[in-house]
């Protein structure tokens, strides 16, 4: 029995290995939070990429040129897809470019008479058909860059899938998405 006392002794007195041990159990907090550092600062980059391609989008935008025979819709989307460098894919991104003909008009939906009182369009409520459509329509804007001297919005949603588990539960969606989104306002130059 003392020959089995002294071996428990001396095992307990050696600290060869320990280091090992300590590694394996702080080896995965490290590297948990390495790979959450690297995505938060990729998605901090993606952000930056994102609101640049879409200013320099803008900037094209208000001239009112055509890049050849490339329609200006065209060149815009393109623009937003070389300054996020293959990050974003336009496909999947969510490009809404639409004009109006005041700023005072951004976003403003058609006039109606609210029957019900609830402050919201109801079915059968009379309403202002700005745009001769037939339909009552939440914003007034129009498809498209518009034309000389009128207010433009850019606007890009794009949904980054985060790769980190703990980053996805803390910041990204049900589907562990991070939703990115631009938006930029400017006024055309009067080109006519």
């Amino acid at each position: 029995m003392s020959i089995l006392l002294r071996k428990m002794s001396s095992l307990s007195k050696d600290r060869r290995g320990t280091q090992a041990i300590e590694f394996a159990f702080a080896a995965p907090v490290l590297l948990l939070i390495t790979c959450g550092i690297f995505e938060t600062g990729t998605v901090l980059f993606l952000d930056v990429l994102i609101e640049s391609g879409m200013r320099d989008a803008a900037r094209y935008g208000i001239t009112g040129q055509e890049a050849g025979s490339e329609d200006r819709m065209d060149r815009i989307i393109e623009i937003v897809e070389d300054r996020t460098v293959g990050l974003v894919d336009m496909d999947e991104a969510e490009v809404s470019v639409l004009s109006y003909p005041a700023f005072s008009d951004v976003g403003r939906g058609e006039a109606f008479v609210d029957g019900d009182g609830d402050g919201k369009y109801g079915l059968g409520e009379t309403f202002s058909d700005e745009n001769g459509n037939g339909v009552w329509d939440e914003d007034v804007g129009e498809e498209g860059a518009g034309g000389s001297g009128q207010v433009v919005v850019y606007r890009i949603a794009y949904d980054w899938k985060l790769m980190t588990p703990l980053l996805a539960t803390a910041m990204g969606d049900d589907k562990g998405n991070y939703r990115l989104e631009s938006q930029v306002v400017v006024s055309n130059e009067p080109w006519e």
